[in-house]
């Protein structure tokens, strides 16, 4: 074997490691990536189901609603609602009314913006 040969099977070597690694290395971020679903689907049904707890028909409606257009607010007020429930200050069934209430206040803090025509 001479030196050419025995270099190029040394950059053939390296370059079947390196690839081994990425290979390997996407094979965990897609396992994470698994992991971190898995766990958002848990959250999301035990929500899901304490909403069904908390919430009269009508405002569990309400809720869906907000969610289809600011799923972000709908899922700070689904954690905010059991957080309340678990330290015991939300009175069970919750309506309508009071679900408008507490969206009033979680969103007080959203700048109003009006357009003026001159």
């Amino acid at each position: 074997m001479s030196t050419d040969d025995s270099e190029l099977e040394e950059i053939r070597a390296a370059r079947r490691a390196e690839i081994q690694r990425q290979i390997e290395a996407r094979a965990d971020e897609q396992l994470q990536s698994e992991e971190q679903q898995a766990v958002a689907s848990q959250e999301a049904s035990a929500l899901a189901e304490a909403m069904r707890i908390i919430l009269t028909p009508e405002a569990r409606q309400r809720l869906a609603n907000v969610e289809l257009t600011r799923e972000d607010v709908a899922l700070g007020v689904k954690r905010h609602l059991v957080n309340m429930h678990n330290e015991g200050r939300l009175n069970v069934p919750v309506d309508d009314q009071t679900l408008k209430a507490v969206l009033a206040r979680l969103n007080s803090n959203r700048r109003d913006s009006k357009i003026r025509r001159i």
